[in-house]
């Protein structure tokens, strides 16, 4: 401090000024500075508080630069000539001085300004008082304050992490979640290193920032001196304040990281049901050190970690489970079919409520037939769980085995039926069955209680098939209505029959035709490949989400130029069933000109016709029609009809009224050769047209 003195040198009547009492009770100091004297007068408080005795003052500021250090004169000479220049009439600074003892302590000075009337500052009142003890209170709240803000920040952080993470579904999910921005990454932390315990090893998921894995690592045992290992073996945090400590600690690593400039880190172990499942690191770069607060927050994130992590790996060893489950119940391949493309997808559901997927009873198959024939098999068994996966199976196999004994559509299904009500379970199923002749491409649907299915013609359009349908299996046996009804239609080379399940078709919000309307559309504008057709049909299911698993079969007859077998159909007509006898007339009719055979359509139909009627009508039960196609030296199209009695036709002679008795004389004109056959308990009578062979 500089003396401010001036020419003038008598000191005012009323110096120096007479402090209250008040301010000494309060070990408050006083002063009175005459500007134009440079004198500097304290009272005895002010003597205490600045360190000196009488006899060590002079009246005169410079010699307070004894407990003054000069940076801080500096800064109060420059405040207080600023405050005279100004015009302020008052001012007021924090400074330190240097006691005897050589510590520094803060003090506080305040000062009054007084001027003349010109405005010329003359004189100064004030006082001083230490400020130590305020000072550290005022530093003690503000770093409590920041203290606080910290554990709220900290623990935001907690809340914020631990709400993510209730929606991770998986590890990576996990994982994810604590990369994020709004993760661990605001605890400070530079990088994140984590592994997972498996058999007696530390199988390390997370690795930190790019460039920064440790070669030998990937896979540790738990009993190596390595950070992560120790905590497993301990189940104890570990907390490095420092890189001495870390390089002391851990030789082997320390190497390895140091151009990572971490400076501490924290170690957890991931525990769960009183287990370790994994260990977690956090890397940091710009601390040293860690509180109990922050070991704490630190410790409790852990915790929900673990849990996290747990709940994600269960999911993941159920949804292997499920998904194990599901595949081997489904084919394991599908078979090369000649005359056609086939393309089959599977996707599990998401389960309502639950994490992921859940397993589910939908099932494809295709199942090759004689003849040249195939059937194909689309179906969904009531429930999402390992029992309707199970009754899926056993529902698949037992279709597949009476397709393969050679029973027409409808009996399939009615058989499938019965067999799924005698089951031990309460489940139905609903369920297409379409057996298509690749040949001549008609085509045999039923269905039980199960959705319609598409026809896409080589232009894209695409068309809703209208099959009448039964009852789901096990529900038409258990209330005694087996009947099944046959569409019979014609699927032309380039066009392509699709069969799915309603996960495919049902959307939130859109009942079934709104459904189907939209699939036909999809179907309408996707790719001729029934491959990608697939692809692109499973993945707009995937986009949707949706509880329901879908099952998807596509089945597109090549051209006329590909390799075709012998065609064979079969038609099953029950007594008093003229749908049926309808049916077997277009089967025969599309089959005849299919085969090209159409300059005989009206023979061959004619004839059919008489025998199927006179099956129906000589005996008691149905009839069975096969019409098949016989190469060899001469191309020849065979008629069968089966029945179940063992008397033989007899030719009758026609009657007065000329309506019956001419069956067998019709057959004889028009077939090139005809014939019965003992077939078991019946007969078949069957008949064979000499047909031109096909380019």
């Amino acid at each position: 401090m500089v003396d401010r003195g001036a020419s003038a040198l008598s000191l005012p009547d009323d110096w120096p000024a007479h402090p209250d009492p008040i301010l000494a009770l309060n070990r408050m100091g006083s002063f009175d500075w005459d500007l134009d004297t440079g004198l500097f007068h304290m009272d005895a408080q002010a003597h205490e508080v600045f360190d000196l005795r009488p006899d060590e003052y002079d009246g005169h500021p410079e010699s307070l630069a004894v407990r003054v250090p000069r940076a801080e004169g500096y800064r109060l000479d420059a405040m207080v000539a600023q405050a005279m220049k100004d015009g302020s009439e008052n001012y007021g600074a924090y400074f330190r001085i240097r006691r005897r003892d050589g510590n520094l302590r803060w003090t506080h000075t305040q000062g009054y300004i007084r001027r003349d009337e010109t405005g010329r500052p003359r004189r100064i009142i004030g006082i001083v008082r230490d400020a130590t003890e305020e000072l550290s209170e005022s530093a003690a709240r503000r770093d409590q304050a920041q203290l606080d803000e910290a554990r709220r920040r900290q623990t935001n952080v907690v809340e914020l992490t631990t709400a993510a993470l209730a929606h991770a579904r998986t590890v990576q999910d996990v994982i994810d979640v604590l990369k994020d921005t709004h993760g661990l990454t605001h605890l400070g932390a530079t990088s994140l290193v984590m592994g997972l315990v498996e058999a007696g090893r530390i199988r390390l998921i997370a690795e930190g920032p790019a460039g920064s894995f440790v070669p030998g690592t990937r896979v540790t045992r738990i009993d190596e001196p390595y950070p992560m290992s120790e905590v497993v073996r301990t189940l104890t945090p570990r907390f490095i304040e420092s890189p001495e400590e870390f390089a002391d600690g851990y030789p082997i690593l320390w190497p390895h990281i140091t151009d990572l400039d971490i400076t501490s880190a924290a170690y957890l172990p991931l525990i769960a049901q009183a287990r370790p499942i994994g260990a977690m690191g956090l890397l940091y770069s710009d601390r040293r050190g860690f509180s109990s607060e922050e070991r704490n927050v630190l410790v409790a994130l852990g915790s929900s970690i673990a849990q996290s992590l747990q709940r994600a790996m269960f999911y993941e060893q159920e949804k292997d489970l499920a998904t194990g489950l599901q595949q081997a119940m489904l084919p394991r391949t599908i078979p090369s079919v000649p005359g056609a493309d086939v393309a089959v997808r599977y996707r599990a559901g998401t389960a309502a409520g639950t994490l992921g997927r859940d397993i589910g009873g939908d099932w494809y198959d295709l199942i090759p037939l004689p003849g040249g024939r195939v059937g194909a098999v689309i179906g969904d068994v009531q429930g999402h769980d390992t029992h309707a996966a199970a009754v899926m199976g056993q529902l698949r196999i037992v279709l597949r085995a009476y397709a393969a004994e050679g029973h027409t559509p409808a009996t399939v299904m009615a058989r499938a039926s019965v067999f799924l009500h005698e089951l031990d379970t309460d489940r139905f199923a609903t369920c297409l069955y379409a057996e298509a002749d690749l040949s001549t491409g008609v085509v045999q649907a039923v269905r039980a209680g199960h959705i319609d299915p598409l026809v896409r013609q080589p232009d894209g359009t695409c068309r809703r098939v209208a099959v009448e349908g039964g009852l789901p299996l096990g529900l038409s046996a258990e209330f005694g209505r087996l009947e099944y009804p046959v569409r019979t239609l014609e699927l032309d080379p380039g066009h392509t029959l699709l069969l799915c399940t309603d996960g495919l078709v049902e959307q939130p919000g859109f009942d079934l035709d709104e459904g189907m309307q939209t699939l036909t559309a999809l179907v309408a504008d996707g790719p001729d490949d029934v491959r990608k057709l697939a692809d692109r049909l499973i993945d707009v299911a995937e986009e949707r989400g949706g509880d329901d698993d879908v099952a998807l079969l596509l089945l597109r007859r090549r051209g006329l130029d590909a390799p075709q077998a012998g065609g064979r159909l079969q038609q099953h007509v029950a007594p008093g069933d003229p749908e049926a006898l309808t049916q077997a007339r277009h089967m025969i009719r599309a089959a005849v000109r299919a085969w090209g055979s159409g300059e005989r359509a009206d023979e061959i139909e004619l004839v059919a016709d008489e025998l199927i009627t006179n099956a129906l009508m000589h005996t008691e039960g149905s009839a069975i029609v096969t019409l098949r196609v016989l190469t060899g030296a001469d191309r020849r199209l065979r008629v069968e009809v089966e029945d179940s009695s063992s008397a033989l036709p007899r030719r009758r002679e026609a009657g007065d009224d000329g309506v019956s008795g001419r069956g067998l004389l019709l057959v004889e004109l028009l077939t090139d050769v005809w014939g019965v056959e003992a077939r078991g308990g019946g007969k078949a009578v069957w008949c064979e047209f000499m047909v031109p062979g096909r380019n």
